[in-house]
């Protein structure tokens, strides 16, 4: 499964790609702590079996944070968020809640699943597969397919291991505890990208403002 790291590289990647001129060191902090957030709900497990991939993995999540951020900028008569921090502030808000859903949820979703409407609906779903096109088959993709044998796992029947929480239930004392960092080469890759990408911003913002 993604690592933290990884959900922080993807979400320094869209920090980087979308903070545009509001680019700094405060503002991809909050950026990249939104990308780790989701990651969060690992320590929720022990205390609510099942809620790995669920609790904070919902994408309800980001759509309600996207409701709160635009009823205070857009239909609010005074915007707290706007008030406070300026209009660098409503930009840093919507590309955090943008790296929650791409760098926080999107990595798990398209690799080993999140419980994608929970609470409203407890169901864990995966979109993986393949898209390929064929001389003889013309296009053929399995990412998403209307009829399956059986019905999504729940939080009920399901469990995904962590370091804090490896197992359903009490953990035998010689439990193995993993705290995944890369998983393969392409997370590897997207983690030098990330880190390269986001210290490679900071670099030049900081050279541009000296030559100011």
């Amino acid at each position: 499964m993604p690592s933290t790291l990884v959900h922080v590289a993807v979400g320094g990647l869209v920090g980087a790609a979308l903070l545009g001129r509001w680019f700094d060191s405060r503002s991809i902090a909050v950026v990249l702590v939104a990308a780790a957030v989701p990651d969060l709900d690992s320590f929720t497990s022990t205390l609510l079996p099942g809620s790995h991939r669920a609790l904070l993995h919902t994408l309800l999540l980001p759509l309600v944070l996207g409701a709160v951020v635009l009823y205070d900028t857009r239909i609010r008569e005074e915007s707290q968020i706007r008030g406070r921090w300026g209009f660098r502030g409503v930009v840093v808000a919507w590309v955090a809640i943008a790296a929650l859903l791409g760098g926080g949820i999107f990595p798990d979703l398209f690799t080993n699943g999140v419980n994608a409407f929970y609470p409203v609906h407890d169901a864990f779903y995966s979109v993986t597969g393949k898209a390929e096109l064929s001389s003889t088959r013309g296009f053929v993709q399995t990412f998403f397919e209307l009829q399956t044998d059986s019905a999504p796992p729940t939080t009920e029947n399901f469990h995904y291991s962590t370091a804090v929480d490896p197992t359903p239930g009490a953990e035998p004392e010689n439990v193995e505890r993993i705290a995944p960092l890369a998983s393969s080469g392409l997370e590897l890759m997207l983690v030098l990208l990330g880190g390269g990408v986001v210290a490679g911003r900071l670099l030049s913002e900081r050279w541009r403002r000296s030559a100011e």
